[in-house]
Order: structure tokens, then C-alpha cells, then sequence
């Protein structure tokens, strides 16, 4: 399996991260016998949370006799120094180990989390201490949707990694993620760590191909979470055969992945600013909103009820509804925006996706 760098550790790092949120789904014996053979293909990072039931204490008892040949990484929670000390101890003994290669602030999505962190007595001190103490080697970051925690954060403080919700499907939603923080990592020299490849499972259909897009960008590697045989398998064999996908491929795959729906605004300059509405923004809102999940079109039961589940998985649907109203964003809902429909380079309906998302940011729209 390949490897990359790890930002500038010094480490390499397997293209494939076992993540562990999904074991809590499954026996400590099935837990173990996934993490085993995931090793023992080439990987070598392993990612788990205190936050993630007993996924720790699976861990902990299946891979602490190979201790020293992966990456261990968790995540805490607290965002003061006393509360983040005290989970990283919890955290060692349920994971059998006296340290942790990488400790993550874990979903630090706006500035007022990063600035409890960086605050005297924050969080922040508690990982700088425990690297002292040698509890804790490289000192990570976590963001989910809309990165302006990561903003806020990055240029204060120099993290090891950071780790980031990256796949084809919401790049156009967070287009912020490759626009601002990847090179703002890489500027900073640390590494990029990206998760929910498959849209947090909505990409499920297009598996190898979203580890592909991701394993594309300029990520240290992608974490997956994994909870059966038969997925590791995949993903494993999708990580031997890996080979970047080309300018080409990737402009095929903007433009006809069939979970767009002919919905997703691709957020090209096609139509950026026509008849002084500004269409880009307002359709990256919604994609704050709710990741242009709901187009009033149900194709199914089982999509339907994907959809619903995971338009809301960031949490991020009132910082849209602020932050469209503080711009005083003005469509009018009853007017005929019919016109607009030839302005789009990939042939979305404008008339009937503006007002959708004028109807979701003033609240005229709730879908539950």
C-alpha cells in the first residue's frame, strides 16, 4: 500500500486510515480480527475518539501487541486544559498505551471554539504539556462542513495535521476546504487528513471511485470507517490499485456523477453574478444549510431517508440562515427567474433551485 509523507513528522503514513467510530457497531472479536488484517495488508494508522463508545477499549485490547507498527491516533472533546488532560488519561488506559502519536482537537468548526482552545488555560496548553510529558507526539485539528474554525485557527497555531470532510460530492458545498485550507496547510506544513470520503455514506454506490477522488488530493491519506470483512476488503483492494485520477477525470466526474441530481451548483463562473444576484453564494449557503440535500424530489424510500439523515449531519444550518440574512440577499420568491435556466453550464433548473434555497435560508422551508 502506498505511503505518503505526514505532513513534516517525519512519518509515513498508509493511503488508507482505519477509523474506528464504526466499531461500536460490531464485537470486540469482529473489531479485532478488521483491525488485524488491516495491518497486517500495510496499514498503519489506526484513528479512534473518546467520544466514540467503546471504541477506544476495542482498540486498546486488539492491537496493543503491535503497538509499534501504526499510528495511534484519538480525539478530545473538552476545550480547557484540566477537562482535556484528564479525557487523554481516560483516553491511555483505554487504549493499553502510555502515549498517542495523534491527539486531536476534535470539531473545532467555528471561531469561538478555536478561541477557547487558544485561550490561556485552553486546551491548547494541555496538548503542549503532554507532548512534554511525552503522552502525545503530533498535535492535530478536526473540522467538519464549512471550515471557518479552520480558518480562525491554522494561521495562530502550528499543527502537525489537520483532518477535514473531503469528498466529490460536498466540495461544491464547502468550496472554501480546497480554495482556502489546503494551501493554507500546506503553507503551514501540516498535513492534511481527510474523512467521510463517501459523504458519510451517501457516495456508498460510488465507493472506489470517491476513495479514488480523495486519495487524488493532496492528502497525507483518507481515513475510513470501517465495520465489516467485506468493506475492508474493498477498501484495501481500492488502495493497492490506486492511481490519481487525471485533470480529465476529475472535469468528467464534476460533471456527471449522478449524485448531483441535477441539482448540485458545480460553482463554476458560469453564472457566478447574473442580474446582480450573486448565485454562487446563495447556493453555497444552502450547501451550508443543508449540504443541497432536499430538492423536494423523492426518488425513492431508501434515498429519501438518506438524504434526510445526513442533510443535517454539520449542524450548520442557522450559521447559513445568519449569515444569508447579514447579507441581505434579496429574491424575490414570486418572481419568474426562468431566464437564469440557460445561464448554467451544466443545465440546472435556476428558477427552481433559487427559490428552494431562498425558501430554506429564511425558514420558509423545513424539512424534518
Amino acid at each position: 500500500m502506498e505511503r505518503r509523507p505526514f505532513g513534516q513528522t517525519g512519518e509515513q503514513v498508509s493511503i488508507l486510515g482505519f477509523g474506528g467510530f464504526h466499531l461500536i457497531e460490531i464485537t470486540a472479536n469482529d473489531a479485532g480480527a478488521l483491525m488485524n488484517r488491516y495491518l497486517d495488508a500495510g496499514g498503519n494508522y489506526i484513528e479512534t475518539a473518546a467520544e466514540y463508545g467503546d471504541s477506544e477499549l476495542k482498540v486498546g485490547r486488539a492491537v496493543e501487541h503491535r503497538r509499534d507498527e501504526f499510528l495511534l491516533a484519538t480525539k478530545v472533546l473538552p476545550r480547557d486544559k484540566d477537562g482535556a488532560m484528564t479525557q487523554l488519561e481516560d483516553s491511555l488506559r483505554r487504549l493499553h498505551t502510555d502515549h498517542v502519536d495523534v491527539w486531536f482537537m476534535h470539531s473545532v468548526n467555528d471561531a469561538a471554539t478555536a478561541d477557547q482552545l487558544l485561550a490561556p488555560g485552553g486546551a491548547l496548553e494541555a496538548a503542549e504539556q503532554a507532548r512534554k510529558d511525552g503522552k502525545v507526539r503530533f498535535i492535530a485539528v478536526s473540522a467538519h462542513g464549512q471550515p471557518a474554525g479552520l480558518l480562525h485557527i491554522l494561521p495562530q497555531y502550528r499543527f502537525d495535521a489537520a483532518m477535514v470532510a473531503m469528498n466529490y460530492y460536498d466540495h461544491f458545498n464547502f468550496p472554501d476546504l480546497q480554495d482556502q485550507v489546503f494551501p493554507l496547510a500546506q503553507l503551514r506544513g501540516t498535513a492534511l487528513i481527510g474523512m467521510k470520503s463517501l459523504g458519510d455514506g451517501y457516495l456508498w454506490r460510488s465507493a472506489e471511485r470517491a476513495l479514488r477522488y480523495a486519495w487524488s488530493l493532496p492528502m497525507s491519506h483518507v481515513v475510513a470507517g470501517i465495520n465489516n470483512r467485506e468493506m475492508l476488503e474493498k477498501d484495501l483492494a481500492a488502495a493497492e490499485a490506486f492511481t490519481p485520477m487525471t485533470h480529465e477525470e476529475v472535469k468528467d466526474l464534476y460533471a456527471n456523477a449522478p449524485e448531483y441530481r441535477n441539482y448540485i451548483c458545480r460553482q463554476c463562473d458560469t453564472c457566478s453574478v447574473v442580474s446582480g444576484i450573486h448565485l454562487k453564494r446563495i447556493f453555497e449557503l444552502e450547501g451550508w444549510y443543508d449540504r443541497q440535500m432536499w430538492d423536494g424530489i423523492v426518488v425513492n424510500p431508501e434515498d429519501f431517508a438518506l438524504r434526510m439523515r445526513l442533510k443535517g449531519w454539520f449542524g450548520q444550518g442557522k450559521l447559513a440562515m445568519d449569515t444569508y440574512a447579514a447579507e441581505a440577499i434579496q429574491i424575490d420568491p414570486e418572481a419568474d427567474y426562468t431566464d437564469l435556466n440557460g445561464q448554467c453550464a451544466f443545465g440546472l433548473d435556476i428558477d427552481r433551485k433559487l427559490k428552494i434555497a431562498h425558501a430554506k435560508l429564511t425558514g420558509e422551508w423545513v424539512v424534518r
